[in-house]
């Protein structure tokens, strides 16, 4: 069980790396090429397409009626509605400002996880959660200053909608994640997520200027930040999200939230567009001792 929690800490690390890539590039994609709607439905169509296509080659896994209600409920919260109020609070305020409220995400999963699942919120699992917040609003209050949206206030509302969201999604799929693979649980996901948001978005399609505009070396810009989310920040990443709680207190999964921006950060440093400072590295230290002591036994 150690070596498969080792595993589970790998992947929930990978699963935040992609979803701190995510950011600023659903920022861009929201700025010129798509709606939010657009983007939503781009996402559900492509991942159900991929993991529908997966599974035929995989053994069949019968899933219980009682799961699969869990598992769609959970889809519908952990991924159309979070998902979709993330994209729309990205739209209104900058990547900044979201991702200072995503790291109260820890406090809104640990809260929950006590009555509800058990988890014991000893001294030091409550000084994990908050050395790991501590780590993320560093880095993130230093901008604060830097950056804002067209309507920041609702942008920040729609940010807390979609972190208590996403840490309900956590809760009530922790035991189903224990009893089925991350493909089983995933496709039904998707499919019931298509079906959501299609046709909130089907009128959208062709105003949108990534369907609208003509093929050029510009609009391939679009297509490769639109496949970027397609593949990793929505198939890979929320592939790792159920194989991490296989082996992991939701707790601890949340914990790696704080990722996000540290590697959001870091990325802006390899291309330019932000310079290394003493924050930065304090930060991931931070985070990662959050983790590492949620997680301790003793």
């Amino acid at each position: 069980m150690k070596d498969k929690s080792i595993n589970g800490h790998v992947a929930i690390i990978v699963a935040n790396v992609i979803f701190g890539l995510g950011v600023p590039a659903t920022k861009l994609l929201l700025d010129k090429w798509v709606t939010p709607m657009t983007y939503m439905a781009m996402r559900c169509i492509g991942a159900a397409l991929i993991f529908w296509a997966i599974a035929m080659f995989l053994p069949k896994e019968k899933v219980e009626r009682k799961d699969l209600l869990v598992i769609i409920l959970g889809g519908l919260l952990g991924f159309v509605i979070s998902q979709t109020l993330t994209a729309w609070s990205l739209n209104y305020t900058s990547p900044v400002y979201y991702s200072l409220i995503a790291t109260l995400t820890p406090i809104a999963v640990l809260i929950l996880a006590v009555p509800i699942l058990g988890e014991k919120a000893s001294a030091t699992k409550l000084l994990g959660v908050v050395l790991g917040i501590a780590g993320a609003a560093l880095m993130v209050v230093l901008k604060w200053q830097s950056e804002a949206g067209k309507n920041d206030l609702l942008g920040i509302f729609l940010a807390l909608m979609s972190l208590l969201t996403w840490a309900v999604y956590l809760i009530i799929t922790r035991k189903v994640s224990e009893k089925y693979s991350p493909v089983t649980q995933m496709k039904w996901v998707f499919l019931v997520s298509t079906i959501a948001v299609l046709p909130f978005a089907w009128k959208e399609f062709p105003q949108t200027a990534l369907f609208s505009s003509p093929l050029s070396s510009a609009s391939m810009e679009g297509i490769a930040l639109m496949a970027f989310i397609v593949v990793f920040a929505t198939v890979l990443g929320y592939f790792m999200i159920p194989y991490a709680m296989k082996y992991l207190q939701a707790t601890t999964v949340s914990v790696y939230t704080n990722l996000q921006p540290v590697v959001a950060s870091l990325v802006a440093i390899a291309i330019g567009q932000d310079i290394l400072t003493w924050d930065k590295p304090v930060a991931a230290i931070l985070v990662l001792l959050g983790a590492w002591l949620v997680t301790r036994k003793k």
